[in-house]
């Protein structure tokens, strides 16, 4: 049966193997076949540069461009803690990068795509954050500095974040509704799939007598997380972690 398979947010790192285990498992047995593969962002916890030599980041690359080498395309969109992921690691992994927002045909059904962070506009210091470190200027500067340095200030960042979000309402740190609607008539769509807030669900909601549909992907954090999308349907499906021998 065609489908097309979505994540995000898994948060990929060399020390929850269990999370890494179960993505390669998925990429050689669920994603076979399948019409495509995208990956909506966050496919790891951070990402130093494309010149980081830790093998896990490659061993990962292998395990995608084995299913690539399938002829399953994967794509794979710029999420808040990978943003940094370039032209080598996706030549590496067999990904095609796509732009930050994108219409898709889904079987005869227009759909926009994203990782999501930019539609919770009431975080205004994080979108303040993102709207520089985008521009390919800022990028280039970060990317100039030492590898160990930039390790330094990621893991600085990231340890300010969590203290930061425990301060932020579940509101400020959720998709405001208004932005939700404004990229969905921008782009003419009806349906929205993104990840970043780590809420799975479908939500289904009307704007002047038309029904819109947003869906959010799960994060990978307690068990695998994934949307199903076929000519008959779409399912968000949960996957446990691969047991211990």
């Amino acid at each position: 049966m065609p489908k097309t398979l979505f994540i995000a947010d898994l948060h990929l790192s060399d020390d929850r193997t269990d999370i890494s285990d179960l993505f390669c498992h998925f990429l050689a047995h669920n994603a076979v076949g399948a019409d495509a593969l995208y990956i909506l962002g966050d496919l790891f916890e951070v990402w130093f540069g494309d010149d980081n030599p830790n093998p896990f980041n490659y061993q990962i690359a292998a395990a995608i461009k084995q299913l690539a080498d399938t002829g399953v395309p994967v794509y794979f969109i710029h999420g808040n803690r990978d943003f940094t992921v370039g032209k080598r690691f996706a030549k590496a992994s067999g990904m095609t990068i796509l732009p930050e927002k994108m219409v898709i045909d889904l079987y005869g059904h227009n759909a926009l795509i994203m990782h999501g962070d930019s539609l919770c506009t009431l975080d205004v210091a994080y979108q303040k954050f993102r709207k520089k470190s985008r521009k390919k200027w800022w990028q280039a500067i970060m990317l100039s500095l030492p590898l160990f340095y930039r390790q330094k200030l990621a893991n600085d960042a990231r340890k300010r974040s969590q203290e930061n979000n425990k301060e932020k309402s579940q509101t400020i740190m959720d998709v405001t509704q208004s932005e939700v609607v404004s990229e969905m008539q921008t782009f003419n769509v009806d349906l929205l799939i993104h990840g970043h807030t780590h809420r799975p669900n479908r939500h289904n909601f009307d704007v002047e007598g038309k029904t819109f549909e947003r869906i959010v992907l799960g994060d990978w954090y307690e068990q695998g997380s994934l949307l199903e999308v076929t000519p008959q349907g779409m399912s968000l499906i949960n996957q446990a972690f691969l047991a211990n021998d």
